[in-house]
């Protein structure tokens, strides 16, 4: 089997939560490949995302690693075998593999979370708002790639529209709901889309106005996907320089009681779409 050139976030993810099962059972690695009947650099190329592995010998190793999690195992199990390709990867070497990554991510996540303090989810973007934003990078990116992220960033609403939608809860502060994107004309259509998405079972959209003043994370874009077991919930968050993700139980726990505390100083659902509306209708 030749290693992955390029591991996605999700399948350096499988790997790492591997290495700490073998972790917490004190074995070394040419220890675990001798029980397995294979040899180390199997061991190191999984752990690493490099390989891929079967269900049957994921499950031999967690018996070796005495995981007495089936929740675990089995969200682990539903990562093995051949990985079928998904609709972003029809993009892959065309525009950033961040934006795939998120779109994994954000596909296999039982649960979403995001916090936006200065734009708004990407999932709910509509074409022309999308486009300003792509028109504002420095230097000014090629026309092609431009259309390609569009239609990338478009194509992730489909976790929200399929049976079943993923649970979805989107934190927005205010500034980024009065920030005129594209102008006001734009600006207002954007806002009635997300009226229109805020109206879905799934979909949770809450207002942080200005009153609420400082909370935790401000400044932040965050995104959190939470899995089938809590030992594989992903954060990713922004910066300048591409997004960063966190995966060790200390963060993913901090991360939780982060956006916990954000919740309750947000406006609830019904507050949230009056705030909303009355920013588009000033426009």
């Amino acid at each position: 089997m030749a290693p992955r050139q390029a591991p996605t976030v999700r399948q350096r993810r499988f790997g790492t939560e591997l290495r700490r099962l073998r972790d917490a059972a004190g074995m070394s690695a040419p220890k675990a490949a001798d029980l397995l009947g294979t040899d180390r650099t199997t061991i190191s190329n999984v752990e690493a995302g490099r390989f891929g592995i079967s269900e049957e010998r994921l499950r031999r190793l967690a018996g070796i690693y005495e995981c007495a999690d089936p929740t675990l195992v089995d969200a682990l199990a539903a990562m093995t075998g051949g990985r079928k390709p998904g609709w972003w990867d029809e993009y892959r070497g065309k525009i950033p593999p961040d934006f795939l990554d998120v779109s994994e991510l954000e596909h296999h996540a039982s649960r979403l979370r995001t916090l936006q303090t200065a734009h708004l989810p990407g999932l709910f973007q509509t074409e022309d708002h999308a486009r300003a934003l792509f028109d504002l990078f420095i230097p000014a990116l090629p026309r092609l790639e431009i259309e390609l992220r569009i239609a990338q960033r478009l194509a992730r609403h489909t976790v929200i529209v399929r049976q079943p939608a993923v649970p979805y809860t989107g934190l927005i502060h205010e500034s980024a709901l009065r920030m005129q994107v594209g102008g006001p004309k734009v600006a207002k259509a954007q806002l009635n889309r997300l009226l229109e998405e805020s109206e879905r079972t799934s979909v949770r959209l809450l207002v942080l106005p200005f009153s609420a003043g400082g909370f935790p994370m401000a400044g932040d874009s965050v995104m959190y996907a939470a899995a089938d077991s809590y030992h594989l919930d992903t954060v990713q968050v922004d910066s300048p320089i591409g997004a960063v993700y966190f995966d060790s139980p200390t963060q993913l726990a901090n991360f939780r009681a982060r956006l916990d505390a954000v919740e309750q100083v947000a406006l609830n659902p019904d507050q949230s779409r009056d705030t909303i509306l009355g920013i588009a209708s000033e426009l």
